[in-house]
C-alpha cells in the first residue's frame, strides 16, 4: 500500500538533505549517531510563509546536528487558520513534544497553536521590512495570562536558540542528548578562550 503523501511537511531525522518546506513528505532514513531513536518526529517547525525558511533553516540544521528527529513546514494562522488549528491539537497524539512557529507581522502563528495544545510552545519572530521586526517580536511575546509562548530573539539568533530551547526541553529526559547539549556549551566556552585577536 503506498504512504500517504502530506504536502508541505518537510521530516528530518539528522541525514534528511530535504531542503524544500513545500516538498512533499519523505520518510527520512534514522540517523546511527542519533541521540533520539525516533521514526517519529519530536519537534515540530512550523513558519508563516515560505520566505521565513530562509531564516528558519537555522533551526532546522541545528536540530539535525543533534540528530533531533523534526519537521517543517508551512502553515499560516491567517491564510490556513483550519490547518493550524487541526495541526495544534493533532500534535501531541502524533508524539510532538515541542513545537516552534516562526511568524512575522501581525506574528500570530504560535499565539494560535499555543491556543490549541498544551505542548511547550517557542515563537520565534521574524525580521519584518515595515518595522525590523519590532511588530514581530510584540505580537508574538504579548501572549495573555494563561496561554504562554516562550519567545525567542528576532530573526536568525532566535532560530538558532528556538531549537538549542527545544533541545534542552528533551534533554531532560534522555541523558545521551544532555551529553551532548554539555559538549556543545563545553565546545562553545573553548572557541571563546582560544580567541585570538590578529
Amino acid at each position: 500500500m503506498a504512504k500517504k503523501r502530506v504536502p508541505g511537511l518537510r521530516v528530518g531525522s539528522g541525514t534528511s538533505k530535504i531542503r524544500n518546506p513545500q516538498s512533499e513528505i519523505r520518510n527520512s532514513p534514522r540517523n546511527p549517531k542519533s541521540e533520539i531513536r525516533n521514526s517519529r518526529s519530536l519537534v515540530a517547525v512550523i513558519m508563516g510563509s515560505k520566505a521565513d525558511w530562509e531564516t528558519m533553516r537555522s533551526t532546522d540544521e541545528t536540530l539535525t546536528e543533534f540528530g533531533v528527529a523534526h519537521e517543517c513546514r508551512v502553515i499560516s494562522a491567517h491564510r490556513t487558520p483550519e490547518l493550524a488549528a487541526a495541526f495544534a491539537s493533532n500534535a501531541e497524539a502524533r508524539g510532538i513534544e515541542v513545537v516552534i512557529a516562526a511568524a512575522g507581522g501581525a506574528a500570530h502563528l504560535a499565539g494560535v497553536i499555543a491556543a490549541h495544545t498544551t505542548l511547550p510552545v517557542l515563537g520565534v519572530p521574524m525580521k519584518s521590512e515595515a518595522l525590523n521586526g519590532m511588530d514581530s517580536l510584540l505580537a508574538t511575546v504579548q501572549m495573555p495570562a494563561g496561554v504562554p509562548v516562550g519567545t525567542l530573539a528576532i530573526g536568525k539568533p532566535g532560530a538558532t536558540n528556538a531549537a538549542l530551547f527545544a533541545i534542552a526541553i528533551l534533554a531532560n529526559g534522555r541523558p545521551a542528548l544532555r551529553k551532548k547539549l554539555h559538549q556543545f556549551r563545553e565546545d562553545q566556552e573553548k572557541k571563546v578562550r582560544e580567541a585570538v585577536l590578529e
